[in-house]
């Protein structure tokens, strides 16, 4: 157990260029894992966990990579997650499984749209985590105004435990309010840190942010509050052990600073997290307990319980299937079996390794807390693995739905066998990634979560598959979905001779609000036997059946309440395929009542450009049927949020970099569906209607 309370999992999160994979490169140059730090953007090779040639090539992280470092006596298992949300599956399976994190924020740039999102996955898997404020040498670094958007736009309770010595080119190092000492960082690579007496222009200040902190951790903890009281002076141990229960509790969130870049300000942030951030025996995991009715039961970090692990992500290779696992419970160990909860098949383990991004270690167990890798057993993400005698299931990640499409087709047969290959692998390693066939047209569509996305995937299939394939124009994926309420009162009778179908179903479709969790219910108000039992969820998949193409335009509806209140049945031609064949045809006889509409994917943009190019690129966005939801000027820069159809941003990466000489970025992430204006949606369905004329001309 004492091996366990040493491990620490933690991920390193952020907005597009925040400096994350720039910062993990430091951890592992300092930790001793690599002896030679690269650049994202170096041409001699590329960090170490871009580990793919496309990352190298775009200077972005597409894949989580996994490694391991010793950090004094404390084993740490990181994860460099991407930032682009298009590759967002990433991030959601990695804070699954992990029980801490580095949330990274460039300080210029302090809260940023990708933060926002990273913020609510963090809040979704309940993960503690320390705020780094990155950049700190940029012109214009504000770790004040970062504090403060942490503070107003994501609500979180955050405690300065270090303040910066200057800053921009003026960036010297870091007070550390806990020891109360000046932090300099030496050497030809920042690795020697230097502990000084605070300088005197500082001391005033440190000693104000000092008493800021004790105050707002005395909140968490009596004895500090009384010490605070009585004007004792509290020790640095104290302070400690209360920095680490509020951070472990949500509480709080430790705030820190630095320049990953400028080697200043990584080695105190991996003392912290060492210091503050969970071991696996810290969080509290839960599991489905199958053999007791689903109920939610504790597991224990302990090596001599039953096995229960994670499948988090898989990746096809060459030689088979690599599973990254987290072992939750017991112990995972070489040349044993297992059961696979989800197939309830057993699996072996025939070989297990360490990940160190791409490179691999042999291992031949693993225990609580571990994350490792499995060579060639067959599961699924998000599978569970379990020991002997025990049937639990653990909480899948969360996947969001696609939101653009396109169709591709091979060159050839040959390239019709590789894309397929490609296709299915892909699928098999991301859930975001869908792939299906168009009825009217017959092609092959994928679809996925933005340009980039579909983009890297299609590159990787020319690449690793020799599949030459030709890409249609992209799709937005619309939807349709009712305005006002509709009544059902639908009779299913069918009478061929022998036995006949009969089914009645009478109800009301009722429109879901915007802001519903979910995009269907259904509600049973069946009394007295009126229709049976056993035949009320066959109406229901009717129902669900009807929504999987609307009358509107052939897209998916969404935001349906149905409500069966009342029907009959036959006691001879009644069954399950006659209910749910009035289920169906009831559903959109209602539909078509209910005045439906079209909807599309509104996305947040946001725009960093030389103020010189803001009126341009306001009235582009403008001209996209954008609406500006704020610009914020900093210096010589203004940042654009504005909400813009997705239909309305394909190529934009293009005309931006058009408008501003090629000096303004911008990110953009889903943000809702929104009603698609009168005129736009009869083009849209117009436009579908000849292209399913045209298919079936051919």
């Amino acid at each position: 157990m004492e091996k366990i309370s040493k491990i620490r999992n933690i991920g390193i999160s952020a907005h597009i260029d925040s400096g994350k994979t720039t910062l993990s490169e430091r951890i592992l140059y300092y930790a001793g894992r690599i002896h030679r730090m690269q650049e994202v953007h170096a041409g001699e090779g590329g960090a170490t966990m871009d580990f793919m040639d496309l990352e190298r090539e775009r200077g972005i992280t597409i894949t989580s990579a996994a490694t391991q470092v010793a950090w004094k006596d404390q084993s740490i298992n990181l994860i460099d997650t991407p930032g682009h949300v298009d590759f967002t599956v990433e991030v959601e399976r990695s804070l699954r499984v992990l029980d801490g994190a580095i949330m990274v924020l460039c300080a210029v740039g302090g809260v940023q749209s990708q933060s926002i999102t990273v913020d609510q996955q963090m809040k979704r898997y309940r993960v503690p985590r320390i705020a780094f404020i990155n950049k700190m040498d940029r012109t214009g670094a504000d770790p004040d105004r970062v504090r403060q958007d942490l503070v107003e736009k994501l609500g979180l309770n955050v405690v300065p435990i270090q303040i910066p010595m200057g800053s921009a080119d003026d960036f010297a190092g870091v007070i550390d309010l806990v020891t109360m000492e000046a932090l300099r960082f030496e050497g030809k690579d920042g690795e020697r840190v230097a502990r000084e007496p605070i300088p005197a222009a500082y001391q005033q200040k440190a000693e104000k942010a000092r008493h800021d902190m004790l105050e707002a951790l005395s909140m968490f903890n009596d004895c500090m509050l009384e010490m605070l009281l009585e004007d004792q002076p509290v020790g640095e141990k104290l302070i400690r052990r209360v920095l680490r229960e509020a951070t472990i509790n949500r509480d709080i969130v430790p705030l820190m600073m630095g320049s990953a870049f400028k080697n200043k300000g990584v080695q105190p942030l991996v003392d912290a997290v060492c210091d503050y951030l969970p071991s696996p025996m810290d969080r509290s995991s839960f599991a489905r307990d199958h053999d007791n009715e689903g109920t939610e039961t504790p597991l224990a970090s302990d090596p001599d319980a039953p096995l229960v692990a994670m499948v988090f992500k898989i990746a096809d290779e060459s030689f088979g299937q690599l599973s990254y696992v987290r072992v939750y419970q017991g112990r995972l160990t070489k040349g044993q079996q297992y059961r696979n909860a989800r197939t309830n098949r057993v699996v072996r383990v025939g070989r297990m390794v360490r990940m160190h991004a791409n490179d691999r270690e042999d291992i031949t167990d693993a225990g609580p807390g571990d994350i490792v890798a499995l060579l060639a057993i067959d599961c699924a993400s998000g599978d569970t693995i379990c020991g002997e005698g025990i049937n639990y299931s653990l909480e899948s990640i969360f996947v969001a739905d696609p939101v653009i499409s396109l169709s591709i087709t091979p060159a050839s047969s040959g390239d019709q066998e590789r894309m397929a290959k490609a296709l299915n692998r892909f699928m098999k390693e991301d859930p975001t990634f869908r792939v299906s066939t168009d009825p009217e047209t017959g092609e092959t569509v994928i679809a996925g979560m933005g340009e980039l996305h579909l983009d890297v995937y299609v590159e990787r299939m020319r690449r690793e598959f020799k599949a030459q394939v030709t890409v249609g124009a992209p799709n937005v994926s619309y939807r349709e979905a009712p305005t006002k309420e509709a009544e059902f009162n639908y009779r299913h009778k069918k009478q061929t001779g022998g036995s006949g179908q009969f089914a009645h179903v009478i109800g009301r479709l009722i429109p879901l609000e915007a802001d519903a969790e979910s995009t269907y219910e259904f509600e049973d108000n069946i009394t007295g036997g009126r229709i049976p039992s056993e035949y009320i969820p066959a109406v229901n998949k009717g129902f669900q059946a009807a929504m999987k193409k609307g009358p509107v335009a052939g897209y998916e509806i969404v935001g349906c309440k149905m409500c069966l209140d009342d029907g009959s049945f036959h006691a001879v031609d009644s069954s399950e395929m006659a209910f749910r064949t009035a289920g169906r045809d009831a559903f959109i006889e209602a539909f078509k009542k209910a005045k439906p509409c079209l909807q599309e994917p509104i996305m947040t943009v946001e725009v960093e450009t030389p103020t010189e190019f803001q009126g341009a690129i306001v009235g582009d966005l403008n001209s996209r049927r954008g609406i500006i939801m704020e610009t914020t000027v900093r210096d010589t820069y203004t940042i654009v949020r504005a909400e813009v159809p997705l239909a309305n941003m394909f190529g934009y990466a293009t005309v931006v970099r058009g408008l501003s000489k090629g000096m303004a970025t911008f990110s953009m992430e889903m943000c809702r569906y929104a009603r698609v204006p009168q005129k736009l949606a009869e083009e849209i369905i117009s436009q579908r209607r000849d292209k399913e004329q045209q298919a079936a001309r051919k």
